[in-house]
Protein backbone atom coordinates (compact mmCIF):
# COMPACT_ATOMS: atom_id res chain seq x y z
CA UNK A 1 0.00 0.00 0.00
CA UNK A 2 1.41 3.34 -0.44
CA UNK A 3 0.10 5.48 2.26
CA UNK A 4 0.82 8.69 0.88
CA UNK A 5 2.39 10.17 4.30
CA UNK A 6 1.42 10.06 8.01
CA UNK A 7 -2.01 11.89 7.59
CA UNK A 8 -4.93 9.95 7.28
CA UNK A 9 -6.22 10.91 3.67
CA UNK A 10 -9.25 13.20 3.11
CA UNK A 11 -11.24 10.64 1.74
CA UNK A 12 -11.46 6.63 2.26
CA UNK A 13 -13.08 5.28 -1.15
CA UNK A 14 -14.37 1.51 -0.35
CA UNK A 15 -14.89 -0.48 -3.66
CA UNK A 16 -16.50 -4.28 -2.97
CA UNK A 17 -15.01 -6.00 -5.75
CA UNK A 18 -16.49 -9.22 -7.17
CA UNK A 19 -14.96 -10.16 -10.71
CA UNK A 20 -13.76 -6.66 -11.63
CA UNK A 21 -10.23 -7.06 -12.76
CA UNK A 22 -10.96 -5.38 -16.46
CA UNK A 23 -12.40 -2.37 -14.32
CA UNK A 24 -10.29 -1.68 -11.52
CA UNK A 25 -7.31 0.28 -13.52
CA UNK A 26 -9.82 2.02 -15.17
CA UNK A 27 -11.31 3.21 -12.01
CA UNK A 28 -8.05 4.02 -10.05
CA UNK A 29 -6.76 6.11 -12.83
CA UNK A 30 -10.34 7.81 -12.44
CA UNK A 31 -9.99 8.26 -9.20
CA UNK A 32 -6.84 10.07 -9.29
CA UNK A 33 -7.28 12.05 -11.78
CA UNK A 34 -10.82 13.26 -10.01
CA UNK A 35 -9.50 13.98 -6.62
CA UNK A 36 -6.57 16.07 -7.89
CA UNK A 37 -4.65 17.62 -4.46
CA UNK A 38 -7.34 16.08 -2.13
CA UNK A 39 -6.00 12.67 -0.11
CA UNK A 40 -7.17 9.65 -0.94
CA UNK A 41 -7.61 5.94 -0.55
CA UNK A 42 -8.78 3.24 -2.54
CA UNK A 43 -9.93 0.04 -0.37
CA UNK A 44 -11.01 -2.42 -2.77
CA UNK A 45 -12.84 -5.64 -0.79
CA UNK A 46 -12.96 -8.54 -2.91
CA UNK A 47 -15.21 -11.37 -2.31
CA UNK A 48 -12.39 -14.14 -3.30
CA UNK A 49 -13.06 -13.46 -7.05
CA UNK A 50 -11.87 -16.36 -9.64
CA UNK A 51 -11.14 -13.57 -12.49
CA UNK A 52 -7.85 -12.26 -10.70
CA UNK A 53 -8.93 -9.26 -9.60
CA UNK A 54 -7.45 -9.55 -6.30
CA UNK A 55 -4.27 -9.78 -8.40
CA UNK A 56 -5.21 -6.71 -10.14
CA UNK A 57 -5.90 -5.06 -6.61
CA UNK A 58 -2.23 -6.09 -5.57
CA UNK A 59 -0.02 -4.44 -8.55
CA UNK A 60 -2.04 -1.55 -8.77
CA UNK A 61 -1.31 -0.63 -4.86
CA UNK A 62 2.44 0.06 -6.22
CA UNK A 63 1.03 3.01 -7.87
CA UNK A 64 -2.15 4.37 -6.21
CA UNK A 65 -2.83 4.54 -2.51
CA UNK A 66 -4.64 1.47 -2.43
CA UNK A 67 -5.59 -1.21 0.32
CA UNK A 68 -7.13 -5.15 -0.65
CA UNK A 69 -9.19 -6.47 1.74
CA UNK A 70 -9.92 -10.55 0.66
CA UNK A 71 -13.10 -12.05 2.32
CA UNK A 72 -13.09 -16.28 1.70
CA UNK A 73 -15.48 -16.79 4.12
CA UNK A 74 -18.43 -14.27 3.29
CA UNK A 75 -20.02 -12.32 0.00
CA UNK A 76 -22.49 -9.60 -0.60
CA UNK A 77 -21.89 -6.10 -1.46
CA UNK A 78 -22.97 -4.47 1.84
CA UNK A 79 -21.40 -6.44 4.29
CA UNK A 80 -18.22 -5.83 2.32
CA UNK A 81 -18.34 -2.25 2.48
CA UNK A 82 -19.27 -2.73 6.35
CA UNK A 83 -15.99 -4.36 6.19
CA UNK A 84 -13.76 -1.29 4.33
CA UNK A 85 -15.58 0.80 6.99
CA UNK A 86 -13.43 -1.00 9.81
CA UNK A 87 -10.06 -0.68 7.91
CA UNK A 88 -10.70 2.80 5.72
CA UNK A 89 -8.74 5.93 7.89
CA UNK A 90 -9.78 9.03 6.94
CA UNK A 91 -12.90 10.63 8.32
CA UNK A 92 -14.60 10.77 5.32
CA UNK A 93 -16.09 7.31 3.90
CA UNK A 94 -17.01 6.88 0.24
CA UNK A 95 -18.64 4.10 -1.59
CA UNK A 96 -18.49 3.15 -5.49
CA UNK A 97 -19.36 0.58 -7.71
CA UNK A 98 -16.31 -0.56 -9.52
CA UNK A 99 -17.65 -0.85 -12.65
CA UNK A 100 -17.70 2.59 -13.72
CA UNK A 101 -21.62 3.22 -13.80
CA UNK A 102 -20.64 5.73 -10.91
CA UNK A 103 -18.28 8.66 -12.35
CA UNK A 104 -15.47 9.39 -10.56
CA UNK A 105 -15.48 12.53 -11.83
CA UNK A 106 -18.52 13.32 -9.07
CA UNK A 107 -16.45 13.01 -6.13
CA UNK A 108 -14.93 16.49 -5.55
CA UNK A 109 -18.27 17.89 -5.80
CA UNK A 110 -19.64 15.49 -2.84
CA UNK A 111 -16.67 16.19 -0.77
CA UNK A 112 -17.26 19.77 -1.02
CA UNK A 113 -20.66 19.06 0.27
CA UNK A 114 -19.70 17.35 2.77
CA UNK A 115 -17.19 20.40 3.51
CA UNK A 116 -19.84 22.60 3.30
CA UNK A 117 -21.65 20.92 6.26
CA UNK A 118 -23.31 17.92 4.97
CA UNK A 119 -23.68 14.33 7.08
CA UNK A 120 -24.23 12.35 3.85
CA UNK A 121 -24.50 13.17 0.54
CA UNK A 122 -26.10 10.91 -1.81
CA UNK A 123 -25.58 10.52 -5.63
CA UNK A 124 -28.94 10.23 -7.08
CA UNK A 125 -30.25 9.01 -10.40
CA UNK A 126 -33.62 10.10 -9.11
CA UNK A 127 -34.98 13.77 -8.69
CA UNK A 128 -33.81 16.81 -10.83
CA UNK A 129 -31.01 16.51 -13.26
CA UNK A 130 -31.01 12.92 -12.25
CA UNK A 131 -30.73 9.77 -15.06
CA UNK A 132 -31.07 6.24 -14.46
CA UNK A 133 -29.79 4.76 -18.14
CA UNK A 134 -29.10 1.32 -17.02
CA UNK A 135 -31.63 -0.36 -19.27
CA UNK A 136 -35.89 -0.93 -18.91
CA UNK A 137 -36.12 -3.56 -16.98
CA UNK A 138 -33.40 -3.04 -13.97
CA UNK A 139 -34.42 0.75 -14.04
CA UNK A 140 -38.18 -0.22 -13.46
CA UNK A 141 -37.09 -2.59 -10.91
CA UNK A 142 -34.83 -0.46 -9.09
CA UNK A 143 -38.10 2.28 -9.45
CA UNK A 144 -40.10 0.17 -7.62
CA UNK A 145 -38.00 -0.43 -5.31
CA UNK A 146 -37.00 3.38 -4.62
CA UNK A 147 -40.76 3.74 -4.16
CA UNK A 148 -41.69 0.94 -1.85
CA UNK A 149 -38.27 1.95 0.72
CA UNK A 150 -39.91 5.99 0.50
CA UNK A 151 -43.13 4.59 1.17
CA UNK A 152 -42.44 2.30 4.34
CA UNK A 153 -39.30 4.23 5.76
CA UNK A 154 -39.22 7.60 6.57
CA UNK A 155 -35.71 7.96 7.10
CA UNK A 156 -35.67 7.14 3.31
CA UNK A 157 -37.53 10.12 2.22
CA UNK A 158 -34.39 13.09 2.88
CA UNK A 159 -32.84 11.50 -0.78
CA UNK A 160 -34.84 11.27 -4.25
CA UNK A 161 -32.37 7.77 -3.86
CA UNK A 162 -31.68 6.00 -0.83
CA UNK A 163 -30.84 3.00 -2.87
CA UNK A 164 -28.13 4.31 -4.50
CA UNK A 165 -24.37 2.72 -3.59
CA UNK A 166 -22.70 5.64 -4.47
CA UNK A 167 -22.83 7.80 -1.49
CA UNK A 168 -20.09 10.07 0.71
CA UNK A 169 -20.55 10.14 4.64
CA UNK A 170 -18.76 11.71 7.92
CA UNK A 171 -17.17 8.87 9.61
CA UNK A 172 -18.78 9.40 13.01
CA UNK A 173 -22.60 8.94 11.23
CA UNK A 174 -21.46 5.11 11.36
CA UNK A 175 -19.06 4.96 14.29
CA UNK A 176 -20.29 2.86 16.88
CA UNK A 177 -23.87 1.97 15.41
CA UNK A 178 -23.86 -1.71 15.00
CA UNK A 179 -25.03 -1.96 11.21
CA UNK A 180 -26.39 -5.43 9.65
CA UNK A 181 -25.81 -5.10 6.05
CA UNK A 182 -27.26 -7.63 3.65
CA UNK A 183 -27.67 -7.91 0.22
CA UNK A 184 -26.58 -4.90 -2.18
CA UNK A 185 -27.75 -2.49 -0.36
CA UNK A 186 -26.27 -0.62 2.30
CA UNK A 187 -27.31 3.40 1.93
CA UNK A 188 -30.54 2.45 3.43
CA UNK A 189 -28.72 0.55 6.52
CA UNK A 190 -27.33 3.96 7.26
CA UNK A 191 -30.29 5.91 7.13
CA UNK A 192 -32.23 3.83 9.20
CA UNK A 193 -29.63 2.77 11.66
CA UNK A 194 -27.00 5.58 11.59
CA UNK A 195 -26.65 9.60 12.82
CA UNK A 196 -26.71 11.71 9.60
CA UNK A 197 -28.82 14.71 10.25
CA UNK A 198 -27.88 16.89 7.36
CA UNK A 199 -28.71 14.66 3.83
CA UNK A 200 -27.58 16.18 0.37
CA UNK A 201 -28.45 14.76 -2.81
CA UNK A 202 -26.11 15.83 -5.75
CA UNK A 203 -27.91 14.50 -9.28
CA UNK A 204 -25.45 12.31 -11.53
CA UNK A 205 -26.38 10.04 -14.63
CA UNK A 206 -25.63 6.08 -13.66
CA UNK A 207 -24.14 4.78 -17.01
CA UNK A 208 -24.56 1.33 -18.45
CA UNK A 209 -21.50 -1.14 -17.67
CA UNK A 210 -18.77 -1.20 -20.05
CA UNK A 211 -17.34 -4.20 -19.29
CA UNK A 212 -18.10 -7.27 -17.00
CA UNK A 213 -21.68 -8.66 -16.07
CA UNK A 214 -23.72 -7.11 -13.15
CA UNK A 215 -24.27 -9.35 -10.03
CA UNK A 216 -27.67 -7.29 -9.52
CA UNK A 217 -30.18 -9.97 -10.88
CA UNK A 218 -33.88 -11.02 -9.91
CA UNK A 219 -32.82 -12.84 -6.80
CA UNK A 220 -30.71 -9.82 -5.56
CA UNK A 221 -34.14 -7.65 -6.17
CA UNK A 222 -35.93 -9.81 -3.76
CA UNK A 223 -33.42 -9.99 -1.40
CA UNK A 224 -33.71 -6.12 -1.73
CA UNK A 225 -37.23 -5.99 -1.07
CA UNK A 226 -36.87 -8.28 2.10
CA UNK A 227 -34.67 -6.26 3.34
CA UNK A 228 -36.44 -2.53 3.09
CA UNK A 229 -39.24 -4.53 4.72
CA UNK A 230 -37.05 -5.55 7.61
CA UNK A 231 -35.73 -2.28 7.74
CA UNK A 232 -39.24 -0.24 7.85
CA UNK A 233 -39.53 -2.93 11.00
CA UNK A 234 -36.18 -1.80 13.07
CA UNK A 235 -37.38 1.77 12.12
CA UNK A 236 -40.82 1.33 13.59
CA UNK A 237 -39.14 0.46 16.93
CA UNK A 238 -37.97 3.94 17.05
CA UNK A 239 -41.18 5.82 16.13
CA UNK A 240 -43.40 3.58 18.41
CA UNK A 241 -41.77 2.92 21.64
CA UNK A 242 -44.50 0.01 22.84
CA UNK A 243 -43.10 -2.32 19.36
CA UNK A 244 -39.71 -2.40 21.14
CA UNK A 245 -36.09 -1.16 21.65
CA UNK A 246 -34.61 2.19 19.88
CA UNK A 247 -33.36 1.62 16.09
CA UNK A 248 -29.95 -0.12 17.67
Amino acid sequence: MLSGGANPPQLSLIVPTYNEAENLPLLAERVRRAMGDCSFEIIVVDDNSPDGTAEVARALSRDYPLTLVVRTGERGLASAVAAGFGVATGPVLGVMDADLQHPPEHLRPMLAAIDEGADLVVASRYGPGGVNDSGFIRRSMSRAATLLARLLIRSARVTPDPLSGFFLLRRDIVDGVGLNPKGYKILLEVLVRGNARHVTSLPYVFQRRLKGNSKFNLREQGRSLGRILALSCVEARRWIPFIGPGKR
